[in-house]
């Protein structure tokens, strides 16, 4: 007789990304992905440059109170985050987001993190 199993499993993010340091960006939102297991916001910051943001999944942003409309395609963020291990990639891990034009943060409360 076989058995079937469920399996749980998370990648490091210590290996993708360079949780000792920290970087910030500023720019418009190009694009919101918002799905599981974790949502992506990419960004164009004034020089041209394109970040891939990765964020924490859906249904955690729901608990927080961010859904697939909060953030819309021309919004001017400021982005903080762990940059990721590759050399001259324009990848971040999120750490903190703010929407410039009224102030809506993400990343400074209880729970608000990427996992």
């Amino acid at each position: 007789m076989l058995f079937g199993m469920t399996a749980y499993a998370h990648h490091s993010f210590a290996s993708t990304y360079d949780l000792g340091k920290q970087v910030k960006i500023e720019g418009k939102m190009v694009q919101f992905l918002f799905r599981n297991p974790h949502s992506f916001v990419h960004v164009e910051t004034a020089d041209g440059e394109r970040w891939s943001i990765e964020w924490a999944g859906g249904g955690q942003l729901a608990g927080n109170g961010i859904d697939r409309n909060t953030l819309k395609v021309g919004d001017p963020v400021t982005v903080s985050g762990n940059p990721t291990r590759t050399e001259g990639e324009h990848r971040l891990r999120m750490v903190t987001l703010k929407r410039t034009t009224d102030g809506l943060t993400w990343g400074n409360r209880e729970g608000e993190k990427v996992d």
